[in-house]
């Protein structure tokens, strides 16, 4: 039997990686969120470039974009974080005498 190196047209192979870095850092930041209290994450779409994460998508309360914010930014790996969530909650109506 002979064995031969492993090569394709004179270039070795190259080993890709199954879950590439950003996707790791992207579950690491949506496991972070949907774990986290005083936060609804059902809608938030998290999105990684590099060690930036991108958030988008809708929360119910105003408090839940800062809030999860303040947890993607705690994620290991994380070093900046664009936030683009948006409070459902209609703004409360001014009442009349």
């Amino acid at each position: 039997m002979v064995r031969k190196h492993q090569h394709f047209h004179d270039t070795l192979p190259q080993v890709e990686n199954e879950f590439p870095p950003s996707a790791a850092l992207e579950g690491a930041v949506s496991d972070a969120l949907a774990s986290a209290g005083g936060l609804d994450a059902t809608d938030v779409t998290v999105t990684a470039d590099g060690s930036t994460i991108t958030l988008a998508g809708n929360v119910f309360q105003l408090e839940e974009v800062a809030r999860a914010e303040e947890v993607a930014r705690s994620v290991s790996g994380v070093t900046e974080v664009r936030n683009s969530l948006r409070s459902t909650m209609p703004a409360p109506q001014p009442r009349g005498i």
